[in-house]
């Protein structure tokens, strides 16, 4: 039996030391670990599987030969609730396809439940979410990685919140019409654009969690500064392991989030956890850049594809290890408190560049490992899993129907 099915959310999310480890030795750490992810509600916030899907389909219901995550694998890492990542890459923006692209990813994911009802359930919100896990199902939650299907519209924020999107990432690689982003050289609005603090007030009033990774820094404190909700890094690390990788949060901005209930979801990719590997990435750019522009290739062509893959045949890529993923949680827990951290893999999406020991979605186990060999309490390791995401989420949901309420009272008075 499923103990997950036994409990409701507030046992998923607290069971007690004992309870989460009766029949289990202490003295066998990695059995330990298997046992508490089984009994835990375990959540990650960014699965790119839906993306992964529409560039090559496979059947993730079963076990697929490539990707980082089927349903298989999952079961085996006691994945409850993978935020599925409907993610429109930033040209289209400028193409005027994000919207549609949106709604395509979020078709395939229904699809995806469609195809194995006994196996997954849509969660449009955290009850939704805890009732799967309750059944022994795993939930397919959604967030938007970039705004860009807004497109100009307050309206489709009540669009696709109806659609199941419970969070929404404000840009990506390029700023939009909301919001800088952290990767932008161009930075046209010092932050968030008109739009976009608007973007910010309807968010909270519909109850879908703002997503700052991605963002600008003069983003994020305007962001914080705006919202009355607690706020997410869905895929972020700690940029005091990068200096001045600006996608990371950096030491100020991870305990001014936290200071307002916000949480951390630390990233996988081993270019977000260590110098080394930032450095390899920017070496193999700047060959690369150099290569094109010498031949007159286009940075988009095959060519450009061909000379990376080339590049890392013959440089070999320095991988993160888990101690270095550790490393970055205990650090958001030394600046901020265990309640501000959790889950945000990046699986799918930040291609052969996860650490050793943390390959796909089978692997939460070692990371449970490892935190409990550092004496993390079983609570400790609970809210690190699940139980801080789910915490902000059901506060972006209350905070929606409390203004709703208000709201009301005013047009009746």
């Amino acid at each position: 039996m499923n103990l997950k099915s036994s409990f409701g959310l507030a046992a998923l999310l607290g069971l007690s030391a004992a309870t989460a480890t009766a029949g289990v030795s202490q003295a066998d750490p990695a059995a330990l670990a298997r046992a508490i992810v089984q009994k835990h509600l375990l959540v990650d916030t960014h699965v790119d599987v839906p993306y992964r899907l529409e560039e090559q389909w496979e059947d993730v219901t079963g076990a697929t030969r490539k990707g980082d995550f089927d349903y298989p694998r999952a079961q085996t890492g006691g994945l409850n609730v993978p935020f599925m990542s409907i993610y429109t890459p930033a040209e289209s923006e400028q193409a005027g396809t994000s919207f549609q692209t949106a709604n395509t990813l979020i078709d395939s994911v229904e699809a995806l439940v469609g195809r194995a009802p006994e196996k997954f359930a849509l969660a449009k919100t955290s009850s939704a979410a805890a009732e799967a896990a309750q059944s022994g199902l795993i939930a397919l939650a959604m967030g938007m990685e970039n705004g860009s299907p807004l497109e100009g519209k307050l309206e489709n924020i009540a669009f696709f919140k109806r659609r199941g999107i419970s969070y929404i990432t404000l840009t990506h690689s390029l700023s939009n019409h909301i919001s800088d982003s952290s990767y932008d050289e161009e930075r046209q609005w010092q932050g968030l654009s008109p739009f976009g603090k608007e973007v910010v007030v309807e968010m909270n009033r519909q109850g879908i969690m703002i997503d700052i990774s991605h963002v600008s820094d003069e983003a994020f404190w305007q962001v914080l500064e705006l919202s009355n909700v607690p706020l997410i890094a869905s895929h972020s690390s700690a940029r005091h392991f990068t200096p001045g990788f600006e996608r990371n949060m950096s030491d100020e901005m991870i305990r001014a989030m936290a200071a307002k209930g916000g949480v951390v979801q630390i990233n996988f990719g081993s270019s977000f956890l260590t110098q080394e590997a930032r450095e390899w990435y920017d070496r193999r750019d700047a060959a690369r850049t150099a290569f094109l522009e010498a031949n007159g290739f286009d940075e988009e062509g095959e060519e450009s594809e061909r000379f990376s893959d080339d590049y890392r045949d013959q440089h070999v890529f320095p991988y993160a290890t888990l101690s270095d993923v550790v490393t970055h949680f205990q650090h958001v827990i030394d600046l901020a408190g265990i309640d501000h951290v959790g889950i945000g893999s990046d699986f799918d999406g930040v291609g052969d560049s996860l650490p050793v020991g943390m390959k796909d979605v089978a692997d939460y186990p070692n990371l449970v490992e490892a935190l409990l060999k550092l004496e993390f309490t079983v609570e400790d390791i609970a809210k690190i899993m699940g139980g801080n995401l789910m915490r902000v989420w059901r506060a972006a949901e209350v905070y929606s129907r409390e203004s709703s309420g208000e709201s009301a009272v005013a047009r009746a008075h």
